[in-house]
C-alpha cells in the first residue's frame, strides 16, 4: 500500500508522474489525491458554453450537432469541422487532417471535449480538441480516436485540466492512487470531528473524487472545507500569539496638546463618519497590541482628515507618524496638503512657529542631495513628527528616533513585503500601529476582513461638492455602433465646456511596467497609447486638442502635461494607468477605458475616480471586444453596476479563484486552499477562528494535536502565514 509521502510514479507510472508534475506541479499521491475536482458533470447534462472564456483551457460536456468536412483552401489536405451544442448556444471544433474523428462523432453523441478556447470569425472554438465519448460501451473501433469512459456509476468529476493532461486521464490517475492508498490519518482531534458532526478524512478525501451523488459530494467538501480553514485559523491564531511579544507604543490622547490644538482651528465641521472612525482609530493607538486597521473610502471623503489627527494623536505621545504614497508626486502633494492644513503647527524650528508645533519631512528619491541629508537627519532625530514619503521610507538607510504609526496610502499600488518592511521600522521588539487608506479595496483585503486579521472602517458619505458617475459597458466586438457613440459622447462633453480621458493598457511597442498583462496567447495586443492618440487624432476625435501621457515620458514633460490639461489647455487625454493616482482635475466629466477587460476590478474603480470630481456629472465607458455571457463581462457589468469599492473587491473575489488570493499569484507559491470560499463560508470561517483560537491558547505550539500541527504545515506554509499576516 502506498501513503500520502509516496512518489506518483509508484501509483501512476513514470509517463503520467511526469505529466502531473510538468502540467500541474503534482509529485506526491497526497498532492494528487488533494487536488479536488472543480465541478461535477451528471450524464446529459451539458456543459453552458456561454460561460467559456477566450484563452481558457476548458473541459465541456456537450452534444454533437453536426460534422462537416471540406479541402482546404490554401494547401492540401482536409478541415473537419464538427459543432458541438449545449442545447442553446454552439462551439465549433475543427481538426486538421484528422478526417477518422468521423467515425466517433456522429450527431447526437455526447462527450466530454477539451482544449482552448479561441475565437474565430466571431465565434467560439477549439481547435484540434482531445475528447472522451460518454458512451458505456466501445462501440467499432472509436477506442482508437477517443480514450472512452469507463462505466460510470455516479457523478463525472472535472478537474482543472492542461493541454498535456486532460480531466478524464486526471481522474483515471486518482482512482488508480485511491485503490493503491493505505487508510488516511485524521489530522482532526476526534472529540473535535465528533462535536462537528464530519466524516473522517479518508472518507472526505475518496468521496470528493468518486461520490455518486450531490449528497456525497457536499458530505465530503464540508469536511474538507473545514480544514482549510482551521489551517489558515491556525497558522494566524499561532502568529497572533507570537506578535504578542511585540507590543505597539501606546499613544494615548491628550486634551491639550497638538491635535486639540488643530481640532479648535478647523473651520468645518467633521462628518458624523469621520468622527467616528476617528474615535476608533483614537482607542486603537492607546492600546499596546499593533493597530491593523483599513479604512475604506471614496477619492475626496476625508480619509486624509481622520489619518493627520491619528498621526498628531501620535506626535503628542512624543513619537513619530509616516506616511507612505504610491508615487513621489502623490506624496509631494500629500506633504504640500498636511503643512497647509496645520499652519504654523507644522513650522518647528521656524520663525512663527506654534507653540505646539512639529515639522512635516518630505522624503523621496529624487530628492536633492542637501535636501535629502536634511530629510535623512529629520527622520532620524526624531525633528520631523511627521515624515511623508515613497517606497524610499522603507530603505536601510532610512532611521527613525521613534516611529509609533504608519499610514499607507492607495494600498493596492504597494506589495505586501514593501508595506511589511515599514513595520520594522519602530525599534527592537515593537511594531508600530498600521493604518492603510483605499478608494479601491483589493480582494487580499477583503479576504483578511472575513478573517478577522485586519478591521474595517468606512467613510461611505459621497463628498461634498461630487457628482455621481455613471458607468457603461461598450461591448465593441457585438455593437460597434456604440464605440462611435462613445466617441461622440467625448465631443459632446468637451462642446460642453469639459475634458475627458482615454486610457488604454500598453504605452506603445516596447516593454514597460506600466503596461497591462497582455493576457492569455492567442488574443491581439493589447491597445497602445500612441497607436490609439493617433487614430483619434485622424478620426473621431479630428480637430480636438489632444495629448499623451505614460510613464516613459520625462518627469518634466509629465508635469507640464498635467498642468496643461489642469489648466484646461488639453481637451482629450490620451493616456495609460498613470492617471490612476494623484490626478485631481474636476473639469473632467468623461472617461473611455479601452480593453477594460486587461484591467482589474479594483482598478477600473480607481482609474474612474477620475471624473465627476466637480458639479458637473461624470460618466465613465468600459470598451471591451469580450462577448457576453462569460465571466469577464460579467465583471466589467459588476463594475457598471456600483460605485461601493468595497462591494466590487467582494464581487472581485467571488469571481477570481481564492488560491490565487492567498497563495499562487501573490506569494508565488501554489496554493492549497482549493474548496474553501472566503465569502460564501464566512460563517464557517467564523467558527473555525473561534476553534482556532482555543486551541491555540491552551497548546500553543500544537504539540497535544500533531495532526493539525502537520495539517498547518502542509496546507499553510509558514511564508503564506506570514504573507496572510501582512496584507
Amino acid at each position: 500500500m502506498l501513503s500520502m509521502d509516496s512518489k506518483l510514479e509508484a501509483a501512476v507510472g513514470a509517463k503520467s508522474a511526469k505529466a502531473l508534475a510538468g502540467a500541474l506541479d503534482l509529485h506526491t499521491v497526497g498532492d494528487l489525491v488533494r487536488y479536488f475536482p472543480r465541478r461535477y458533470a451528471e450524464r446529459g447534462e451539458l456543459t453552458d458554453i456561454a460561460g467559456l472564456e477566450i484563452g481558457e483551457h476548458a473541459t465541456v460536456m456537450a452534444r454533437v450537432q453536426s460534422f462537416n468536412e471540406r479541402r482546404m483552401r490554401q494547401r492540401s489536405g482536409w478541415i473537419s469541422e464538427v459543432v458541438i451544442t449545449d442545447g442553446s448556444r454552439t462551439l465549433e471544433c475543427t481538426f486538421f487532417n484528422q478526417r477518422h474523428h468521423k467515425r466517433a462523432l456522429t450527431p447526437g453523441t455526447n462527450a466530454l471535449f477539451a482544449g482552448k478556447v479561441s475565437r474565430y470569425r466571431n465565434k467560439l472554438q477549439l481547435t484540434n480538441p482531445d475528447y472522451q465519448l460518454l458512451t458505456e460501451e466501445t462501440e467499432g473501433d472509436a477506442a482508437d480516436t477517443a480514450d472512452t469512459v469507463e462505466k460510470f456509476t455516479g457523478l463525472i468529476p472535472v478537474y482543472p485540466a492542461a493541454a498535456s493532461i486532460q480531466s478524464w486521464q486526471i481522474a483515471k490517475c486518482v482512482r488508480q492512487a485511491l485503490s493503491m492508498l493505505d487508510v488516511i490519518e485524521d489530522p482532526m482531534p476526534e472529540e473535535l470531528r465528533r462535536r462537528r458532526g464530519f466524516d473522517n478524512y479518508d472518507e472526505a478525501i475518496r468521496k470528493i473524487h468518486m461520490a455518486s451523488d450531490w449528497p456525497g459530494v457536499q458530505v465530503a467538501r464540508a469536511r474538507l472545507k473545514w480544514d482549510e480553514a482551521m489551517a489558515v485559523q491556525l497558522a494566524l491564531a499561532q502568529r497572533r500569539q507570537r506578535a504578542v511579544a511585540r507590543p505597539a507604543p501606546e499613544c494615548e490622547h491628550r486634551d491639550d496638546g497638538l491635535l486639540a490644538a488643530f481640532d479648535k482651528r478647523l473651520p468645518f465641521t467633521l462628518t458624523a463618519g469621520q468622527q467616528e472612525v476617528g474615535a476608533m482609530v483614537a482607542a486603537d493607538l492607546e492600546l499596546a497590541h499593533p493597530m491593523n486597521r483599513l479604512l475604506q473610502g471614496e477619492v475626496g471623503s476625508g480619509k486624509t482628515i481622520v489619518a493627520l489627527r491619528a498621526m498628531l494623536q501620535v506626535v503628542d505621545a512624543g513619537r513619530q507618524a509616516a506616511m507612505l504614497a504610491p508615487t513621489e508626486v502623490l506624496a509631494a502633494q500629500h506633504a504640500r496638503s498636511l503643512r497647509s492644513m496645520l499652519g504654523d503647527l507644522a513650522m518647528a524650528g521656524e520663525l512663527g512657529a506654534a507653540d505646539e508645533a512639529t515639522r512635516i519631512t518630505l522624503l523621496t528619491g529624487s530628492l536633492p542631495s542637501a535636501q535629502r541629508k536634511q530629510a535623512l537627519l529629520d527622520a532620524a532625530s526624531g525633528a520631523a513628527g511627521i515624515v511623508v514619503g515613497t517606497h524610499a521610507l522603507i530603505q536601510d538607510t532610512v532611521q527613525f528616533a521613534d516611529l509609533g504609526f504608519v499610514v499607507v496610502d492607495e494600498q493596492h499600488r504597494f506589495g505586501v513585503e514593501q508595506r511589511d518592511a515599514l513595520r520594522t521600522r519602530a525599534g527592537e521588539n515593537s511594531s508600530p500601529h498600521v493604518l492603510v487608506m483605499t478608494a479601491t479595496p483589493i480582494p487580499r483585503t477583503v479576504a483578511m476582513t472575513v478573517y478577522g486579521d485586519l478591521e474595517t472602517s468606512s467613510l461611505r458619505e459621497l463628498p461634498a461638492g461630487r457628482s455621481p458617475i455613471s458607468t457603461s459597458v461598450v461591448p465593441a466586438e457585438e455593437k460597434p455602433a456604440w464605440l462611435d457613440r462613445a466617441w461622440q459622447r467625448i465631443r459632446e462633453e468637451v462642446t460642453a465646456g469639459h475634458q475627458a480621458y482615454v486610457v488604454c493598457p500598453r504605452i506603445g511597442d516596447q516593454e514597460s511596467s506600466e503596461d497591462v498583462s497582455t493576457g492569455d496567447e492567442g488574443r491581439r495586443p493589447p491597445l497602445a497609447v500612441v497607436e490609439v492618440a493617433e487614430m483619434l487624432a485622424e478620426g473621431p476625435l479630428k480637430g480636438l486638442r489632444l495629448a499623451l501621457l505614460h510613464g516613459r515620458l520625462p518627469s518634466d514633460d509629465k508635469d507640464a502635461v498635467m498642468r496643461a490639461f489642469a489648466d484646461g489647455e488639453i481637451d482629450v487625454l490620451v493616456a495609460t494607468t498613470v492617471v490612476e493616482v494623484g490626478v485631481d482635475v474636476p473639469n473632467a466629466t468623461a472617461m473611455v477605458i479601452m480593453d477594460a477587460d486587461r484591467f482589474g476590478v479594483s482598478q477600473l474603480h480607481q482609474l474612474r475616480g477620475r471624473v465627476g470630481r466637480g458639479k458637473a456629472a461624470g460618466v465613465c465607458l468600459l470598451v471591451t471586444e469580450t462577448l457576453g455571457g462569460t465571466a469577464t463581462r460579467e465583471r466589467l457589468d459588476a463594475v457598471a453596476s456600483t460605485l461601493d469599492g468595497f462591494e466590487l473587491a467582494r464581487v472581485d473575489l467571488e469571481m477570481r479563484r481564492e488560491g490565487d488570493i492567498l497563495g499562487a499569484t501573490q506569494s508565488g507559491k501554489r496554493s492549497a486552499l482549493k474548496l474553501l470560499s472566503l465569502l460564501r463560508d464566512e460563517e464557517l470561517i467564523a467558527q473555525a477562528r473561534a476553534e482556532a483560537q482555543e486551541l491555540v491558547a491552551g497548546s500553543p505550539d500544537l504539540v497535544e494535536f500533531p495532526g493539525l500541527a502537520t495539517m498547518v504545515a502542509s496546507l499553510v506554509s509558514g511564508t503564506k502565514a506570514e504573507y496572510l499576516e501582512k496584507a
